[in-house]
């Protein structure tokens, strides 16, 4: 009989120290963790700190870039402008870096987060298949031999108290084990949103990596061009202006001449083909949108009527889709080269600073046909008088004006 009291009372011991355990190592372990959180907490903190600190930097950058457009339009005035956008372009760069370390640290807390979770999981487990089994051993028991074994009803009826503690703890205790289960699949989830996140804030950077050198060798190609001189600056200026304006009364021209003497077949196969615009080159990163306020020869040759999609010098241009030739201005010269295809849907497209063209005037092509080479590097063949490097200018006109090809493009 005391060998069997012996055995209750410690039964009744391992069921208070199983419900205690767990608690007391939990706070041990969230103390750590809590510690190190705090610490990342802290470090987040700081980088968005440094981060709002650059952005009012950009921000001044920006008020000079505007005042300087509304100066009268001379090289030193450009030159400023090219250098305010250098020094802008390099505090993105270092706005990003700022974003890529703060994600760095919000992926960390996570995963902090979830090794703690995963550690609470499994003590969770372990504690509830103890109780289980604990109580599962003192269902052997009959309430006669609890009450025999015990040296009063109080004894007992504290007995009957541990054993009621323990079901209500393992109840709770599945209760935490499915929020903490919920959780770790959130935490899961962020992380995978995290980690997107990282990668496209990386490419980002390369691309204004890109950008810092593309605004440095506009810088340099100027004073290339000009020698420093203004002089030899307003001469280009008047140059660019002129090519640009009889561009864009050549190209209004040739659509409507074209539209006009095609015959009823040849309207016919152009309203049937597909007019779905597509990439004109391989690479699709744009550099300058359509209308940008930060296109640095607004105030020279008007409003930037398509976009700029970085290419090297000599990448493959494809046609963006099917259509008729209109114009091709590609003698091998220096001067502003470019293809104009007309669609159905009233629809046209032109490339400009086209090194090379493969295609002529009322031939027929198909989207994703091979029609020239892309240009666009100063002094090269098609370039024209301004040009911020190798590039793409690509224009989509609907009814004979030029729209937003963001629009158009998947």
């Amino acid at each position: 009989m005391k060998n069997k009291y012996f055995k209750l009372a410690f039964f009744i011991f391992l069921i208070f120290f199983a419900i205690t355990t767990l608690k007391s190592s939990s706070a041990v372990i969230n103390i750590d963790v809590d510690q190190e959180i705090e610490d990342l907490n802290l470090k987040i903190k700081n980088q968005k700190k440094q981060i709002e600190t650059l952005q009012a930097r950009q921000k001044e950058y920006q008020v000079q870039i505007e005042a300087k457009r509304n100066d009268q339009i001379n090289l030193n005035g450009q030159l400023a402008i090219i250098d305010n956008r250098l020094s802008k372009t390099q505090l993105d760069i270092e706005e990003t870096n700022l974003e890529i370390d703060k994600i760095s640290l919000e992926i960390r807390k996570i995963e902090i987060d979830s090794e703690n979770l995963n550690t609470k999981i499994e003590d969770q487990k372990k504690h509830i298949s103890n109780l289980l089994r604990l109580v599962y051993k003192q269902d052997q028991v009959t309430a006669l031999e609890a009450l025999l074994l015990n040296n009063s009803l109080s004894d007992f009826l504290n007995q009957i108290k541990y054993l009621e503690d323990a079901n209500s703890q393992i109840g709770q205790s599945v209760k935490e084990l499915k929020q903490q289960k919920d959780q770790l699949d959130k935490n899961r989830e962020a992380l995978n949103d995290k980690s997107r996140e990282m990668g496209d804030l990386r490419n980002k950077l390369e691309e204004k990596k890109d950008n810092l050198v593309y605004e440095q060798d506009n810088k340099n190609n100027i004073l290339e061009e000009t020698k420093s001189s203004e002089k030899a600056f307003q001469s280009l200026l008047s140059k660019a202006r002129a090519e640009q304006n009889q561009a864009q009364a050549d190209i209004a021209n040739a659509e409507n001449l074209i539209r006009q003497k095609m015959s009823q077949k040849d309207k016919a196969k152009l309203d049937n083909s597909d007019s779905t615009i597509g990439w004109p080159v391989n690479k699709n990163y744009i550099t300058t949108t359509f209308h940008d306020p930060d296109y640095p020869y607004r105030r020279i040759i008007g409003e930037h009527s398509g976009v700029d999609i970085r290419a090297g010098q000599g990448s493959t241009l494809y046609a963006a889709a099917d259509g008729y030739v209109a114009k091709v201005k590609s003698d091998g010269s220096k001067n502003y080269g470019y293809i104009m295809i007309i669609h159905g849907d009233n629809l046209a497209t032109v490339y400009g600073h086209v090194s090379a063209a493969y295609v002529s005037v009322d031939q027929y092509v198909t989207r994703g046909q091979v029609i020239g080479k892309t240009g666009g590097t100063p002094g090269t063949t098609g370039t024209g008088a301004f040009s911020s490097g190798p590039h793409l200018h690509f224009e989509v006109r609907k009814n004979g004006l030029p729209v937003n090809p963001l629009n158009y493009l998947p």
